[in-house]
């Protein structure tokens, strides 16, 4: 893949390699990786997406569909995905790799290769990400299924096959079982369905338990403390100057430690040994809203005993997971889930200096 050159510190006084990357941009110059790259450059030294969407025609959505796309066609790169797969894909299909960006660097590669295989398109390789992502949450494989993305597909379907009685649907889901299943025995596994037309109920999974921050006094501040009185001047110019992340004005002090401010909520008071992990919403499972957002997930480390009314945080592969499960599991509770926060929704300081567009 062809490195395109880092912007210089200065590009603001020059504007040269902005400029030349805006024109390249413009004229479509180079591949859709390529795009992604030079978007992803100028975004971080300081364009925002409607300065590029007025300077080359690549509306925000876009950008960050090339954005993310092009990095996980560099991740597949890495991993060694097939030339025939990275030349496809260098021409084509940004919104295909835009789906399995939730997937780790050897599970993308793997799934580049069977949505090239298949040629899927990009709700397929979004059913596709998302079976291969739920099946790697499995500690031990399902019967007759192996470890290779299009049987992670194919149990996918097995198991939807399965919980319905319509038969159109059924054999639908069992034709697009035997489409992607890989082995044998996964192979097996789907035909019985054929001639076996038991319905296994769908036991639906308990809801996560979501909260949006609503008001302002939902939102405290951290203050750091000088201590006790009484004190020294010193001991008050000592304290750290605090600067505050956003969306939920999160601390960092010295030491690499930080702090978020939640309201004294029942369950957050009643956790023994609560632990935040940051992290996307889509991340968390049984999730069907379009439009990601930045979570805080709100854990209890002290509840390592399973209940199948919980989700709880796992190990899964070497990476901080979370699952439900309909039975006590045979691995590890590192944690249960007490509650995943929502920011507030804060409306656009342009749009509030407007009175009349608000008087809704």
């Amino acid at each position: 893949m062809t490195e395109l050159p880092p912007l210089p510190e200065n590009y603001d006084n020059a504007g040269d390699a902005a400029q030349e990357l805006l024109r390249k941009l413009r004229q479509k110059q180079g591949n859709w990786v390529e795009w992604g790259m030079a978007i992803a450059q100028l975004q971080k030294a300081g364009h925002n997406p409607q300065e590029i969407f007025e300077a080359t025609g690549f509306e925000p959505i876009q950008q960050n569909q090339v954005i993310v796309g092009a990095q996980v066609y560099n991740s597949i790169e890495q991993a060694g995905a097939s030339p025939a797969v990275r030349s496809h894909y260098s021409t084509r299909g940004s919104d295909i790799l835009y789906e399995l960006r939730l997937l780790t660097h050897e599970e993308r590669a793997a799934a580049a290769e069977l949505t090239f295989q298949h040629q899927v398109d990009a709700d397929e390789a979004k059913e596709v990400a998302k079976a291969i992502k739920d099946f790697s949450r499995f500690p031990t494989l399902p019967d007759g299924f192996s470890n290779h993305p299009g049987d992670a597909v194919a149990y996918q379907s097995w198991k939807l096959a399965r919980q319905y009685s319509d038969l159109q649907e059924r054999s639908r889901l069992i034709a697009k079982g035997l489409r992607f299943a890989y082995s044998p025995t996964a192979r097996k596994q789907i035909e019985q369905l054929l001639t076996d037309f038991t319905v296994v109920p769908k036991r639906p999974a308990p809801i996560i338990p979501f909260f949006r921050l609503e008001s302002e006094e939902e939102l405290p501040r951290l203050v750091p403390v000088a201590g006790e009185l009484p004190l020294k001047a010193e001991d008050l110019q000592a304290v750290p100057v605090v600067e505050q992340i956003e969306p939920f004005r999160m601390v960092k002090f010295a030491g690499e430690q930080a702090w978020v401010p939640l309201p004294g909520w029942q369950v957050v008071l009643g956790a023994s040994d609560p632990v935040v992990i940051l992290c996307q919403s889509d991340r968390l499972p049984n999730q069907t809203q379009p439009k990601s957002e930045t979570v805080l997930v709100v854990c209890d480390r002290s509840v390592q005993e399973w209940d199948d009314g919980s989700y709880f945080v796992v190990d899964n592969a070497g990476e901080l997971d979370f699952q439900w499960f309909e039975s006590a599991p045979s691995i590890p509770l590192l944690g249960r889930i007490v509650v995943v926060v929502r920011p507030k929704k804060i409306l656009d300081e342009e749009i509030i200096k407007d009175s009349w567009q608000i008087d809704e």
